[in-house]
C-alpha cells in the first residue's frame, strides 16, 4: 500500500512541500493530500499593502488548484480541528478524519498578545486576505464618519502596536494612503495621526541599527509617529492606555506585535515554546519521527546567536523544499537531509519606491531595495507556479 502524506496548510511552507513533491514522486509512489481552509493560497508578505489600501487584495490570492497538479495531489478544503500522533491521524471540523504515514504540519501563525487586556476585542490584526480587507474598510469607515462627527478627531488617528517588519511596512504603506484618503473625504491631512507603538528599545528589534535609523527618518516623513520601549498596557473601544499612563484616542487600532504557533499544534500534545515545536535537524517534531513542522510552527535556533531564527516566509520555503527532499528519501528508503537556513537577505518595504534591507552583506536603500524587494517577491512567484504565475501576478 502506498504511503500517505498529509500536509495541513497552504502557506509558504505547505505550499512549497506541495509543489515539489509533485515534481520529485514518480505517479503512485505516495498518497499526497493538502488540506487548507480555503481552496486560495495567499501572499502573507503582500498583506499589509491592502490592509492599507494600496494593492487590491485579490492580487495576493493564488487559487491552489491552478499551481498544484490535482491528479497527483488531493486537494481538500477543511479546517484542520485536532492531530492525533499516536492514532497517526488528522480531525477536520466538519468531522472527517484524514489518516496519515507521514504528517506535514504548516498550519500558520496566531497572534500572541501577550497578555494586554482588550487587544483580542478592539485591535484588527493583518493575518488573512479577509482581516486585511476588514482593515481596510475600516479605515474608510472611520474617515467617513469623520466627515459626520467633526468634533470626533480621534476617528482619524491609527494606532499600530508593533514596529517589527510588519508594523513597519504597513505604517509606510498608510503614510502613502492617508492623503488619497484625506482627497477623498476632503479632510486636511494634517489632522490624521499614524502612531507606531514598540515595547522594544528600537524599532525593527535585531536589525541593522543605521537600516532603523533610515527606515524611521523616511516613516516620520511620512507622518508617521514612533513609541519606542513603550509597551500597549491596555486596549479598549477608545483606544490604547500606555504602560507610562498615557492614553491615545484612535478610531482604529492594528496589532503587528507578534505570533505565535498555531494552537492546534501545542492542543494535540506536541511539546511547544509559544506555540512552536523545536524541531530536530530534520525538521521533525521531537518523538515523532513522522510529523514535519514548518514555517510558523516551528522553532529553530540559530547557533550563533542562539536565538531562534525569525519565522519568514524565506525560511519557510526552504523548510518545504528540503521537507518533500526528505519525504522522498523516506519513501524511497535513502538518507534524511540536515536543515539549514540560508538567509539571502532581508528588505522591508516603507512605501512606494521605498525600502531598506540586506543582501547578503550589502546594506540597500531607496528605490535600489525598492527593486530587491520586487525581485524577491517574484523569485517566490517563479518558484512556486513558474513563469506562468509570475507573469500573472507580478509587480513589476
Amino acid at each position: 500500500m502506498n504511503k500517505r502524506i498529509v500536509i495541513l496548510g497552504a502557506g509558504y511552507g505547505g505550499m512549497m512541500t506541495a509543489t515539489r513533491l509533485q515534481k520529485m514522486l514518480n505517479y503512485n509512489e505516495a498518497e499526497v493530500t493538502l488540506v487548507n481552509k480555503h481552496d486560495y493560497h495567499y501572499l502573507t508578505t503582500w498583506l499589509h499593502e491592502p490592509a492599507a489600501g494600496t494593492l487590491d487584495a485579490e492580487r495576493c490570492q493564488i487559487e491552489i488548484e491552478s499551481v498544484i497538479d490535482t491528479n497527483r495531489i488531493n486537494f481538500v478544503k477543511g479546517t484542520a480541528e485536532s492531530i492525533d500522533p499516536n492514532a497517526k491521524s488528522v480531525k477536520l471540523t466538519d468531522g472527517q478524519t484524514l489518516e496519515y504515514d507521514y504528517l506535514v504540519v504548516g498550519l500558520g501563525a496566531d497572534p500572541e498578545t501577550f497578555g494586554i487586556q482588550g487587544l483580542k476585542e478592539y485591535a484588527l490584526g493583518i493575518r488573512s486576505i479577509n482581516s486585511v480587507r476588514l482593515i481596510k474598510e475600516h479605515i474608510e469607515y472611520m474617515f467617513a464618519k469623520y466627515r459626520s462627527e467633526p468634533d470626533k478627531l480621534e476617528y482619524l488617528t491609527i494606532i499600530v502596536g508593533g514596529a517589527g517588519f510588519t508594523g513597519i511596512e504597513f505604517v509606510g504603506e498608510l503614510g502613502d494612503r492617508i492623503p488619497e484618503l484625506c482627497n477623498q473625504f476632503d479632510i486636511d491631512p494634517s489632522l490624521v495621526k499614524i502612531y507606531s507603538i514598540e515595547a522594544a528599545p528600537t524599532a525593527l528589534p535585531g536589525f541593522d541599527p543605521e537600516l532603523v535609523e533610515y527606515a524611521m527618518n523616511i516613516l516620520e516623513r511620512k507622518g508617521v509617529t514612533f513609541k519606542i520601549n513603550t509597551p500597549i498596557k491596555e486596549c479598549n473601544p477608545d483606544g490604547v492606555i500606555l504602560a507610562t499612563g498615557e492614553e491615545i484616542k484612535a478610531g482604529t487600532i492594528v496589532w503587528t506585535g507578534g505570533v505565535r504557533g498555531n494552537a492546534i499544534v501545542e492542543n494535540s500534545g506536541f511539546e511547544t515554546m509559544r506555540g512552536r515545536v523545536k524541531v530536530d535537524d530534520f525538521l521533525r517534531a521531537p518523538g515523532h519521527d513522522n510529523v514535519f513542522i514548518l514555517g510558523d510552527c516551528a522553532l529553530i535556533i540559530n547557533e550563533e546567536t542562539n536565538r531562534p531564527y525569525p519565522p519568514t516566509a524565506q525560511i519557510a520555503m526552504q523548510q518545504g523544499q528540503t521537507c518533500a527532499e526528505n519525504l522522498t528519501s523516506l519513501i524511497r528508503g535513502g538518507e534524511l537531509k540536515k536543515f539549514t537556513p540560508e538567509i539571502k537577505g532581508t528588505v522591508a518595504s516603507l512605501g512606494k519606491g521605498e525600502a531598506m534591507g540586506i543582501v547578503g552583506s550589502k546594506k540597500i536603500y531607496g528605490s535600489t531595495a525598492s527593486v530587491m524587494k520586487k525581485v524577491i517577491d517574484n523569485r517566490y512567484l517563479y518558484l512556486l507556479g513558474g513563469m506562468g504565475l509570475l507573469l500573472k501576478k507580478s509587480k513589476l
